[in-house]
């Protein structure tokens, strides 16, 4: 074979493992988009189906139940509630892709515009809980592990036990009584006091954001106020919940024989902690950090009822008291895309913390 050849050849030789790993690349998008759009059938599918089967009647909510006979088919046949559940089901899919939930009984506004006013305090409410969860357990469950069967150890297990048990409501009206109603020292129910109402323009629907972006401090503090007992009561559970679980990881990872080994080797105690034992249980954080966000996006009814908080779990709540089923449908969808798509975006932080696996 001549060199021309040789140089000719070359390309096509280094070029094989990269197409290869383009179609590898492009079959893992593939099969993640097609996971997504399978998880949103199944969601949107089941949420329908449950809906349509509930006792709860959409058409006595619209007319009363003192509207004639002939009012109350017209609404029926108006819903489409006469046509076959799939083909309810396929009308509803099609305004659902396009951004129609659809309009609330309760409110006689669009669902969407709803949802874009109750989740943002929703958000707000979870995303500081967490982060509460996080900065504080996930040390003290490494202090716990570290000092194994003393008395942090012990201390760090029963107040995770009582954080995880400790029902939310009781915790809830507890808190109130005491810190709002004899101390004073915090705000009560709601997200500001009822004379700050409507000063602040909403820009993203976060009062504490919008106050800091209109120059607003005395409204910023208000909330601030309002917020921090919410935000402890529901952060203690995940607090509890991801101290329990670090010190469960760090266990298993300090009794494995590379520690033993970096030990031996002259390691110190801080770089066998951190960089050795608690890296190795980063991707397992992930996922725990990433489960305890989402179910606090979708279990904080309790906490926003006891506290007057206006999120979308309690949007949910009265609008299912109130059989307004669209508006209960539409909230239900929305924070199961939000928990499909925190579900992806720990897999995506999976490949950068472990290159393991990007494989």
């Amino acid at each position: 074979m001549t060199e021309t050849s040789l140089k000719k050849a070359a390309p096509g030789v280094s070029a094989a493992p990269q197409r290869l790993l383009a179609a590898g690349r492009l079959l893992a998008v593939g099969n993640a988009l097609l996971t997504l759009v399978l998880t949103f059938l199944g969601l949107t599918a089941i949420t329908f189906t449950i809906g349509r089967v509930m006792p709860a009647d959409p058409v006595l909510a619209i007319v009363g139940d003192r509207a004639p006979e002939s009012v109350y088919r017209q609404v029926y046949e108006q819903l489409g509630l006469d046509r076959p559940i799939y083909e309810q089901y396929w009308r509803y899919l099609t305004e659902l892709v396009q951004g129609n939930l659809g309009t609330s009984i309760m409110t006689a506004q669009p669902v969407m515009e709803d949802i874009l006013r109750f989740f943002p305090a929703t958000l707000e409410l979870a995303t500081i809980a967490t982060l509460l969860g996080v900065f504080v357990g996930v040390p003290i469950g490494v202090w716990a592990a570290v000092n194994q069967g003393r008395w942090i150890d012990h201390v760090v297990r029963v107040l995770g036990l009582v954080g995880y048990s400790v029902p939310v409501f009781w915790l809830g009206m507890v808190a109130l009584l005491i810190f709002y109603g004899k101390l004073g020292w915090v705000g009560g129910p709601g997200r500001l006091d009822v004379y700050y109402d409507g000063i602040v323009d909403s820009v993203t629907g976060v009062i504490l954001i919008d106050s800091a972006i209109a120059d607003e401090w005395d409204i910023f503090w208000n909330a601030v106020s309002h917020l921090v007992l919410p935000s402890l009561i529901l952060g203690a559970f995940a607090l509890a919940y991801i101290a329990r679980m670090t010190r469960s990881f760090m266990l298993d990872q300090l009794n494995q024989e590379y520690i033993l080994t970096a030990r031996v080797k002259g390691a110190s105690e801080t770089s066998v902690i951190w960089r050795h034992a608690f890296r190795n249980v980063l991707v397992q954080l992930i996922t725990i950090i990433g489960l305890t966000y989402a179910s606090l996006l979708e279990g904080s009814v309790l906490t926003e009822t006891v506290f007057s908080w206006p999120g979308i779990g309690q949007y949910i709540t009265t609008s299912l008291f109130n059989a307004d089923m669209n508006a209960v449908l539409g909230g239900t969808v929305v924070v199961g895309i939000c928990f499909v798509g925190i579900n992806m975006l720990s897999d995506l932080l999976y490949k950068l913390v472990d290159p393991r696996a990007r494989s």
